[in-house]
């Protein structure tokens, strides 16, 4: 063995000798690459003058480039920024700030299945890049566009930590199929869904949380948002509510580097309803003549239940690689308290991104990510389907004041059969905790045909595995709980499969006309299966209801498993874009979709789309203009699809129940068809006084038709329900412009400035009768809902009585005609408006965030049927606000206009102040220390914790906007950071 290792050591020398010799024939240079603000710029090239082999700098900016030893200048060059010859004949270190061009039009822009320089668009592409992404506490990708592109609306649907969002843009077009937009993470398209099983059965449930919370947003470089038909059509029947394609990080070439970024924080809540503090409910007590109900004490059940949630988050990447490969592994980990006790959100998570080059030609490619991670909530007692006793905030807000929480040591409990809770005995009794493990896979290798053609195959695989868990001790005076006990666990699977072949072609036919195209064809495939289990009646014996399931008596226990019809879709795409002298730019799409989903005469829908543009400033008459650097004028028409809705819709379905009974649940239509939007996109892009004021304006008229519904059905035998196509159509329509201005641009001094803004109006017209959803809650609530669906009105108009006053005779409501219901206001704003500025002095930058919306009307249901003035005959608390005003303690709540509220607001969503100390040592480049405030404050006449807020409320599988009923509170946080490479 030891001859064999000496043999091997003399073997290398030679090796070793001409790889010694080689590098003294090299010269070494080294710098750092600055953009005009003196930030440092990463993936910047520098390559020899006239030379081979070449480097590219890091993500402090700096690089280190092994060039011939006759080297005397290297060429530093990046997209948007002038190219730059630096002589290194007398200085080996170099230091390079490079200025940016005229515009970003040379930009690459990821449009699917492919890029385009921006300047070749027809559609309309918002693009925000990692440098503008919002800071803070940010779980999933959505978060961090909020404000950040016109026509794009992002509600946090409540401040659950890893809780839901709404996303929507351009409007709501669907009123039963889904109106999420479609989610790409590197060519691979997600399905939207999350295997995080609900909880059902007693007062189990919680928001139903994120489905891209598995995705590190530390780890994405860019997301661009495809708002129009000529942009979406590409992807057919997933396009009708836009794309959103997320670009992850990639690794450099260079010597490995390891990137470190870590922060803590502490959050509280954004705001505390005001209700009745010890001495204003004994006064109340006493004005109302009530002789019960002071028990002497002074408690603050709000206080007792929230706390201070501390926050970490770590990351580190390591990236590396040359010319014939490239890598980048990343880690993170967030531990996220929340504001409400024993509630809280982690996230363990790590990708591996990776480029490879073979042959002597490179033109064999192959390129692999993996992105695995673990989620866990552990989730409080905060829902919107449990009614006012089950839900935590509920408890809290009308815990009386008089009444202490404990008495010594013991939780205060209210007799059996009584509608109050004690919030902390709530907290100590319940339970309930998820997991979910997400493994997004993707290998694709390509071929290189010629230097204008170019294959490539993706084979992607999502697998998501849920599990979930819950309890409520029998020792709550919870009815149906109380002496009994409950427990359940559920588990949930979805895996997706995808495989894509796409082939390329980009060529300068001749030196007035490129052509850049696609084809493709695509498979799809989604899975998904779910069981769930139940039981009661447990003794108290110390351990986890969950863990002894089967000890739970018979006639309770419930075992339940579904596996829904796989969905297919395979598809036939292609798309061409042809610029002719730089100036005019045409752009055709087409995509032809098959799904399992529809009927047996609709398996297939058509999408094309046409675009056109003119650029104008490239016309002889405005060349060479110093007032204007850019004028483009777009155009564009196409249609998008929408199959949102469960699979096998289209079919006869069964369900197997006991005695042997087998009952339709679904009517088959075979003549079940796509529902399809069609968009036309006028818009012009313009930019002056080299660039420093640039911006877009667009106009858009989106119809949709065929629209997806399900209706109940009465045949010979048991009801069922069948998926039909509704007549008439939704139409959103509006005005989108987006404002960019460098108010100062110097080497120590730049302030810039952005704001977007939208103008959306929406209407349904020719739908046949009307849909109710809406669903308001709490007592006097029952079966009642606040939404329609009809012709005439927005969608999700507010059809509710009119409230007009209080009689100050008798103390009762008054509403307009007796009572009667009328549609008054929208749930949809009207306006979306997001503010971006960031200052820069030397080292020093400050960034600040803002988002609002306006013209969007709220119910309040916590203020109707939460704090109302009823409570007092029953010894709990109401909303401070309703002393003096004369209304009787019999007067109950109505759904009507008293509780529906403007939800006009503007937020500091959040703001950074940050320094760059540069380089420590030889071990720390580029050390960079932060202080962030997210939801600093709010600016808003609404009542309730926050306008910006989406309670489900959806009824009969129609979705809902604009309900508030006891959320999980908003938070405002701060975090202090710090991120450094070695």
């Amino acid at each position: 063995m030891t001859s064999n290792r000496l043999l091997k050591a003399l073997m290398m020398c030679p090796i070793l000798l001409l790889i010694a010799v080689a590098a003294q024939a090299q010269k070494k240079i080294s710098g750092k690459i600055l953009d005009e603000r003196n930030n440092p710029i990463a993936g910047a090239s520098i390559v020899p003058k006239n030379g081979t082999g070449g480097t590219v700098s890091d993500a402090t900016g700096h690089f280190t480039l092994n060039a011939p030893a006759n080297t005397t200048t290297v060429t530093i060059s990046y997209v948007g920024y002038a190219a730059q010859d630096i002589s290194v004949t007398s200085s080996e270190d170099v230091s390079v700030t490079l200025q940016p061009t005229n515009s970003n039009l040379s930009d690459i822009v990821v449009v699917g299945y492919g890029t385009a320089r921006r300047k070749d668009l027809t559609g309309a592409v918002a693009t925000v890049k990692e440098k503008d992404f919002n800071k803070g506490v940010i779980t999933a990708p959505d978060q961090l566009i909020q404000g950040k592109a016109a026509g794009v609306l992002v509600i946090n649907n409540t401040g659950q930590p890893g809780g839901s969002t709404t996303v929507r843009i351009r409007g709501t077009s669907s009123i039963r199929s889904g109106n999420q937009p479609l989610f790409v993470v590197d060519g691979i398209p997600l399905s939207g869904g999350l295997s995080r099983p609900g909880a059902s059965g007693g007062d189990f449930g919680s928001d139903a949380g994120n489905p891209l919370n598995f995705i590190n947003p530390n780890d994405i470089a860019n997301m661009e948002i495809l708002k129009d038909a000529s942009a979406t059509a590409i992807y057919g029947s997933r396009g009708a509510n836009g794309v959103i394609i997320i670009t992850t990080k990639r690794g450099q070439t260079g010597i490995p580097q390891l990137d470190i970024s870590a922060s803590v924080g502490a959050s509280n809540y954004l705001k505390k309803l005001d209700v009745l503090n010890a001495g204003q409910f004994r006064q109340a007590l006493k004005d109302y003549n009530l002789s019960s109900g002071d028990y002497g004490g002074n408690a603050d059940a709000w206080d007792a239940i929230t706390r201070t949630g501390i926050t970490q988050n770590y990351n580190a990447a390591v990236s590396g690689g040359n010319e014939n490969g490239r890598y980048r592994l990343s880690a993170g980990y967030l531990n996220q308290q929340g504001v409400i006790e024993n509630s809280g959100f982690k996230k363990l998570s790590a990708s591996l991104t990776s480029s490879f080059k073979f042959l002597e030609s490179k033109k064999l490619g192959l390129d692999f990510n993996l992105m695995v991670t673990r989620t866990h909530e552990d989730i409080a007692p905060v829902s919107a389907f449990v009614g006012f006793t089950g839900n935590l905030i509920a408890q809290a807000l009308q815990w009386n004041p008089t009444l202490p929480l404990k008495q010594g040591d013991s939780l205060t409990v209210y007799p059996v059969g009584n509608t109050t809770i004690n919030p902390l005995a709530a907290l100590e009794y319940y339970k309930d905790q998820a997991d979910v493990t997400t493994v997004l896979a993707s290998i694709s290798p390509s071929y290189k045909i010629t230097d204008d053609l170019v294959y490539k195959f993706l084979f992607s695989v999502q697998d998501q595995m849920g599990s979930r868990r819950g309890m409520v001790n029998r020792l709550l005076n919870l009815q149906g709980v109380q002496d009994r006990g409950a427990a359940f666990i559920g588990g949930e699977e979805q895996l997706n499969e995808q495989l894509t072949n796409t082939l390329n072609y980009n060529k300068q036919i001749t030196s007035d006309l490129n052509i850049n195209a696609v084809v493709g064809y695509e498979w799809l495939i989604y899975n998904s299966r779910s069981n769930f289990e139940s039981g009661q009646d447990f003794d108290n014996i110390g351990l986890n209801y969950y863990d002894i399931l089967q000890y739970s008596t018979s006639t309770s226990r419930s075992i339940s498993s579904y596996v829904p019809p796989t969905s297919e879709l395979q598809s036939f795409f292609g798309r061409a874009i042809l610029n002719f002298r730089d100036k005019y730019l045409l752009t055709g799409t087409f995509r032809a979709d098959g799904s399992t989903k529809f009927g047996e005469n609709q398996k297939y829908g058509y999408f094309p789309s046409l675009g056109a543009a003119w650029n104008i400033s490239n016309e002889s008459f405005l060349r060479g203009t110093s007032f204007i650097s850019n004028l483009k004028l777009r155009a564009s028409w196409g249609k998008t699809g929408n199959q949102e809705f469960p699979s096998g819709a289209s079919l006869d379905r069964y369900v197997i129940s006991g005695n042997n009974n087998i009952p339709k649940t679904n009517e088959g239509n075979p003549d079940l068809k796509w529902e399809t939007s069609t968009t036309s996109d006028v818009g012009i892009d313009f930019g002056i006084l080299d660039n420093r004021l640039s911006g877009t304006v667009d106009y858009f008229y989106k119809k949709t038709t065929d629209v997806l519904f399900e209706q109940n059905v009465t045949l010979p035998g048991p009801p069922t329900k069948i998926w039909v196509n509704l007549p008439g159509y939704v139409l959103n329509k509006g005005w989108e412009v987006t404002l960019t201005g460098s108010i100062i641009r110097n080497p120590n001094v730049a302030w810039n400035l952005g704001v977007n803004a939208s103008f959306l109006q929406n209407n349904v017209t020719g739908i046949p009768g009307y849909y109710e959803t809406g669903e308001l809650r709490g007592q006097g609530f029952s079966d009642v809902r606040g939404q329609r669906i009809v012709s005439g009105q927005p969608l999700n108009v507010w059809y509710l009585q009119v409230f007009e006053g209080i009689d100050k005779s008798t103390g009762q409501g008054i509403y307009k005609d007796n009572g009667a219901k009328f549609y008054v206001n929208s749930p949809n704003p009207k306006t979306i408006l997001g503010i971006n500025t960031d200052f820069n002095y030397k080292n020093l930058s400050v960034i600040v965030n803002m988002n609002g919306t306006f013209g969007q009307y709220i119910f309040n249901n916590t203020a109707a049927t939460v704090t109302a003035i009823g409570n007092l005959n029953g010894g709990r608390n109401i909303s401070a606000n309703l002393l003096g005003n004369g209304e009787s303690l019999s007067n109950s709540a109505r759904p009507s206009t008293r509780y529906l509220e403007k939800g006009n607001y503007l937020k500091m969503s959040n703001a950074t102040i940050s320094y760059r100390v540069g380089n420590i040592g030889k071990v720390i480049r580029n050390l960079n220390i932060s202080l962030t405030g997210q939801n600093l404050f709010i600016i808003t006449n609404y009542s309730g914790f926050d306008p910006e807020v989406n309670t489900d409320a959806g009824f009969g599988g129609i979705p809902s906007i604009g309900v508030d009923y006891v959320p999980y509170p908003s938070a405002r946080t701060l975090l202090l950071g710090v991120n450094f490479s070695l």
